[in-house]
Parts: C-alpha cells; sequence; structure tokens
C-alpha cells in the first residue's frame, strides 16, 4: 500500500496528496536503532565538565590530627580523608568527554524508522513551498492555521536556510525549523508533526533512499 502525505499550497491551504519514497516513509520501524540515536545524541551533548577534588587537591591542613599511641583511638594522618567532613572525595568525577559514535547505517535506519512512523501516523505534510518578502510571525501563523497544525508541536524541514522563515518561526511557541537534509532523530522525535517544503521532501528521499 503506497504511504501517501497531505500537500497543501504555500498560503497552507489544502490541494490534495503526494506519494512519498516507500524506502524511506515506508518501512517497518526498527525501535532500538532509534534508541541507540536518540542515547548517541543525548551522549553528545553532555559538556563532561563536572569535577571533584580528591584527596590530593582539597585545600586543607596537612597537619596530624592527634598522636599516633597512648589515646586509645584508631590512629588518623589527614584530614584530606574521605571520611572526613571537608576531605576529598573518592572516585569523584573529573572532566571526559560522552562523546561516542554509532554506525552509519543504523543512523541512516534510525532516522528512516523515525520518519516511517511519523509518516504512518498521517503526521508528515508537505508544502509546496515557504518564502516571506520579510520576517512575519503573523503570515506564519496563518500557515499554520491554515494546515489545522497550529495546536500541535511542528518540525519545518526546508530545503535550504531562508533568514525570514526562520524569524517568522523563531517567536511561535511549538515550532522549531531546520533544513531537511541535516534533520536527526532528537529533533523529530520530539514533534508532533513534519512539514517539508516540496523540494526538501525530494532532497530527504534522495539522501535516504535504497
Amino acid at each position: 500500500m503506497p504511504v501517501v502525505a497531505k500537500l497543501f499550497n504555500s498560503d497552507g491551504t489544502e490541494q490534495g496528496q503526494i506519494d512519498l519514497e516507500e524506502s524511506v516513509f515506508g518501512i517497518s520501524a526498527n525501535a532500538h536503532a532509534m534508541y541507540e540515536a536518540e542515547k548517541m545524541y543525548r551522549a553528545n551533548q553532555r559538556q563532561g565538565t563536572a569535577s571533584a577534588q580528591t584527596r590530593s587537591e582539597v585545600s586543607y591542613t596537612g597537619k596530624k590530627m592527634f598522636r599516633q599511641k597512648g589515646l586509645g583511638r584508631a590512629r588518623m594522618g589527614s584530614r584530606r580523608s574521605p571520611v572526613r567532613i571537608g576531605g576529598g572525595r573518592a572516585h569523584g568525577p573529573k572532566p571526559r568527554s560522552y562523546r561516542y559514535e554509532i554506525p552509519k547505517k543504523v543512523r541512516r535506519l534510525a532516522l528512516k524508522s523515525v520518519l516511517s512512523t511519523r509518516a504512518q501516523s498521517g503526521s508528515v505534510l508537505v508544502i509546496e513551498s515557504l518564502e516571506f518578502d520579510a520576517p512575519k510571525t503573523r503570515q506564519m501563523v496563518s500557515v499554520l492555521s491554515n494546515m489545522n497544525v497550529r495546536d500541535r508541536k511542528c518540525l519545518v524541514l526546508m530545503d535550504r536556510s531562508d533568514d525570514a522563515v526562520y524569524k517568522s518561526c523563531r517567536n511561535i511557541v511549538d515550532v522549531d525549523i531546520n533544513v531537511a537534509t541535516d534533520t536527526h532523530v532528537h529533533e523529530i522525535l520530539r514533534s508532533d508533526c513534519l512539514i517539508f517544503t516540496r523540494e526538501g521532501l525530494k532532497q530527504v528521499e534522495e539522501a535516504l533512499k535504497s
């Protein structure tokens, strides 16, 4: 059964349907690939700057706490010990990189899987083009209202970077924008619906089709 999406005019009025590439939008979703892609994205966003002082780094006196013998107490040599208040931390965090990569084939499978889940739930929409003479938030809101997606979390995927469209979207709550070929699993998962420009859709299908 062919996979289709609703097609809209530039002003957001519906004009029909468009066929989607089955090898990109019609596969059986691989949940584990999507999990791995999301985990990689989140790990790569970590700064890894957490740091704790060890007993050799903490600023504290080096004086012996009390004499070794004669008090009937267990011997104790340093206030910097991790067991003392104000002492260093044993095995504490140090700056490190959490970055890692998953294989390219797994990344492609994850992207096709998440696109397929959105397409099969009717959450992929295609608009002929998005071009504004100047940044106009009201104009973008009108387009989204005509498409009946104003109350949904939308990701607009363009065929190219457009400053006027970007500035028209940035003040609208729950609307994100990106170039279609730069999209990734994380931003698709956090959106309810994908709005491709027709040319942006073509670019994604060319890049991902098998």
